[in-house]
């Protein structure tokens, strides 16, 4: 095993782990999805107006773009592989 593939292995173990545990913290919609139904879906709080700045859209931000490091690591240490040997 070279070096690379080390580094390859051990940032795709944890990008991961930190997807996963980011998914975890995440809030089901479940609630909001009912909340909804009730008041007809309008989005005209506080809290909806500022949607993209609360801990909830940080985290699927970051959960996004680690899964995409996820794939792109994916892809690139299997294509090193196939074409190293």
């Amino acid at each position: 095993m070279s070096i690379l593939e080390i580094i390859g292995g051990v940032m795709l173990i944890l990008t991961c782990i930190l997807a996963i545990i980011l998914c975890l913290l995440q809030d089901s919609k479940q609630q909001q999805n009912m909340t909804s139904a009730i008041t007809g879906g309008a989005n005209d709080s506080f809290y909806g107006q500022n949607e993209g700045r609360t801990k909830e859209a940080i985290f699927r931000k970051v959960t996004r773009i680690l899964l995409i490091l996820f794939f792109a690591l994916t892809i690139a240490l299997n294509l090193y592989l196939a074409f190293k040997g």
